[in-house]
């Protein structure tokens, strides 16, 4: 199993690339080439071990909602089709085939865009301490994980290392101006709306997830990176809602559980983990691509 797994890559006769928590970017003038490897991070750690097919559940989640998104924003994508890439992506096709897609180099704006439709992760802590979340009042009572009255956007600094901040609204178009701050709430609502009532269709709850967006050179906003995966999103069954307390959920809570029996202190190096957690963890993201698109794995 583990011979399967590509924690890192280095594609001869292309440039070095930049590495993220998860994909490896490469730079190819005009266009990028984005490979999402199987590394898994938690507590903002890249593990030293990673998961079977991640990478490639990752990058075919994106593919579907890309695809189902289309008529509510454009996107990055040019091609995932390895053999309509050029001669020198190509002529690595048996490693990138699956895990990689092509896009249009935009200039991603410095802010995760962050919506969330039920209460909870940070936003029940803050309710509980504020009564609101990200400067949103909301009603008292709420449980944790209650679908909130409406959807909210809650967005965030892009941190290089560790954690994202929150910022209001005002905040966002001090960073990016008024206009392209109302464009982005905008989309990241209409997106989130969508694929909300998809999900539901589907069994699934979006509690909540996060876009990023870039401008093309013509100036359009195109929705870019990954989008709505179990990485950037918190994916709940619908068949086990219970207010009230947390709820399972489609992503690495396998991992983040094991690490908090541990005696680790939440910095690198992360430990190694254990075959069977893996194997959970994997099971979890197919699981995930099946539930959504109703396709075999």
């Amino acid at each position: 199993m583990a011979s399967d797994i590509v924690l890192q890559t280095q594609l001869d006769g292309l440039p070095a690339p930049h590495r993220g928590k998860v994909r490896d970017v490469y730079d190819l003038g005009d266009t990028l080439l984005i490979v999402a490897t199987d590394r898994i991070s938690a507590f903002d750690v890249v593990m030293p071990n990673g998961v079977p097919d991640k990478g490639k559940v990752l990058t075919r989640i994106s593919l579907f909602w890309f695809d189902l998104l289309k008529d509510v924003v454009p996107n990055h994508l040019i091609t995932a089709d390895v053999q309509a890439m050029p001669p020198a992506v190509r002529r690595h096709a048996a490693l990138l085939e699956g895990r990689s897609m092509y896009v249009k180099k935009v200039k991603i704006f410095p802010v995760e865009c962050v919506v969330r439709g039920y209460l909870a992760g940070s936003g029940w802590k803050d309710y509980q301490k504020t009564g609101a979340v990200c400067g949103h009042a909301l009603p008292p009572g709420l449980r944790e994980s209650d679908r909130l009255p409406q959807p909210l956007f809650t967005p965030s600094t892009k941190a290089a290392v560790g954690h994202d901040e929150n910022i209001d609204f005002d905040g966002v178009s001090r960073l990016i101006g008024a206009q392209a701050a109302a464009s982005l709430r905008d989309l990241s609502l209409a997106v989130y709306t969508k694929a909300a009532d998809y999900a539901r269709t589907r069994g699934i709850l979006l509690a909540d997830t996060k876009f990023e967006f870039g401008a093309a050179p013509d100036g359009r906003i195109l929705l870019a990176d990954e989008v709505l995966t179990p990485d950037s999103s918190r994916f709940w069954p619908a068949d086990g809602y219970a207010p009230g307390r947390s709820q399972p959920s489609y992503d690495k809570q396998y991992v983040r559980d094991y690490l908090e029996t541990l005696d680790w202190n939440k910095q690198p190096p992360g430990p190694v983990l254990p075959d069977a957690v893996i194997a959970r963890t994997a099971e979890t993201y197919r699981e995930a691509y099946r539930r959504l698109t109703g396709k075999a794995w």
